[in-house]
């Protein structure tokens, strides 16, 4: 099946990525301010940065391990700078397309 970006996926993954984006709304949890982190996301006006938690799932840690060591963090929080740089992701694709 061909989304409308031109990509192929087949109607199982398709049906996940509308419904997990129907879903998790980060838009409530994931906030920028001019003063904070140089203007970069952060979660809920917390100083902690969307690109932070994202090097760390990247270096292999796992969301358990983020939540031990950041207990003001929610796995919501994590699903959210996912849902954050996956959308980011898309708007570049399309607007260098």
């Amino acid at each position: 099946m061909l989304t409308p970006l031109g990509f192929r996926h087949n109607a199982k993954t398709l049906w996940a990525m509308i419904k997990y984006t129907a879903i998790m709304n980060y838009q409530d949890i994931i906030t920028i301010e001019p003063g904070k982190r140089g203007g970069r996301a952060c979660i809920r006006r917390m100083r902690i940065a969307v690109a932070d938690v994202l090097g760390w799932l990247a270096a292999g840690m796992t969301h358990e391990e983020i939540l031990s060591d950041y207990p003001e963090l929610t796995e919501e929080d994590i699903r959210a700078c996912l849902a954050y740089a996956a959308d980011r992701e898309r708007r570049l694709v399309t607007a260098t397309s």
